[in-house]
């Protein structure tokens, strides 16, 4: 078998630490260098010929580097890392930009996720894994290598079961749109099966048009009942806004937003604390600040150590996709 190697941008050295300790392998060195011109380099500091390789890095803007910087870094690491002769590249990317942009809205509308998934290919990346995308079928169907979706279902469902364990009340999962609604069905019966209760089920009309968003009827019973509203994505909170006010509206007795990806731009996270909302939880795939009123941080670190220890290990890694 060959050697693992794990590695990140700078950027996102922080979280791929604690990858690292859950999979106990050391985060590998590598130097990156910043001309005064704008350009960069990067390259492994340490031998990866022959090595099975995992680059470990969500792709977002920072205050320090926007997401299409850390995209073309992350993209001429791998291919360094595959000139330096390393068998096998696996991006394994958190949060994966351009995935909300999946299907032609309006005229001319580009399909950035499928630009993207060519940008990897090009540097012949084996591998791209990333926690729950956008759009499963649109991110499995853009890239012609290898893929693994990891959902953050079994993370969620074990907060829930923690903030729940003493409240035997009506229970409802709900989604803040009917785009969601798949998404929220399947942790309505993974969260059934592990309570061992009937669990109802609601969502919310959403619709959407230049960021405008207008609706916000409750379709389902959510009366005197402990909701938990489930979506893939906290951006600028207005989707999640919509739907607390209208479970609040609906009668709920307490309300829980879980998101896999917490962005919060601008001061979505201030008005998101005024909202009737018990707690807001997010995974780490994208860096979250100490100390928020009601934001819990659950980490999706140990999942992507598993993910990458199986697919090191030949398998099997798909059982983490379902």
């Amino acid at each position: 078998m060959p050697p693992l190697k794990l590695f990140s941008l700078d950027s996102g050295a922080d979280f791929a630490r604690k990858v690292a300790d859950a999979l106990g392998e050391p985060l590998g060195e590598h130097e990156e260098r910043d001309f005064v011109d704008g350009e960069h380099k990067l390259r492994p500091l340490e031998d990866v010929e022959g090595a099975d390789v995992y680059l470990v890095q969500s792709l977002y803007s920072d205050a320090e580097h926007s997401v299409n910087d850390k995209l073309v870094r992350l993209l001429f690491f791998t291919g360094a890392l595959k000139d330096a002769g390393a068998a096998r590249v696996s991006a394994v990317i958190p949060y994966l930009c351009y995935a909300r942009k999946d299907r032609r809205t309006k005229l001319r509308d580009p399909l950035s996720i499928q630009y993207l998934a060519g940008l990897f290919e090009s540097t012949e990346t084996d591998c791209v894994a990333t926690l729950d995308a956008h759009n499963l079928a649109a991110f499995e169907n853009a890239f012609r290598c290898r893929t693994l979706h990891l959902p953050a279902q079994p993370l969620f469902v074990d907060f829930a079961e923690a903030q729940l364990r003493d409240d035997d009340g009506p229970l409802v999962v709900a989604s803040p749109d009917v785009g969601g609604v798949k998404r929220a069905e399947a942790f309505r019966r993974a969260l059934g099966e592990r309570l061992e209760r009937e669990i109802g089920s609601a969502f919310v009309e959403k619709y959407r048009s230049a960021d405008q968003l207008s609706g916000g009827t409750l379709v389902g019973e959510v009366r005197d009942a402990c909701v938990l509203i489930v979506d893939d994505l906290i951006s600028g909170g207005g989707t999640v806004r919509r739907a607390a006010d209208a479970m609040h509206n609906g009668g709920a007795r307490r309300i829980f937003a879980l998101a896999s990806h917490g962005q919060f731009c601008g001061d979505a996270l201030e008005k998101l604390g005024r909202l009737p909302l018990e707690a807001v939880a997010v995974t780490d795939s994208l860096p979250q600040a100490d100390g928020v009123d009601k934001l819990q941080v659950v980490s999706c670190a140990p999942l992507l150590a598993d993910a990458i220890r199986r697919l090191h290990e030949g398998g099997p890694a798909v059982e983490l996709s379902i």
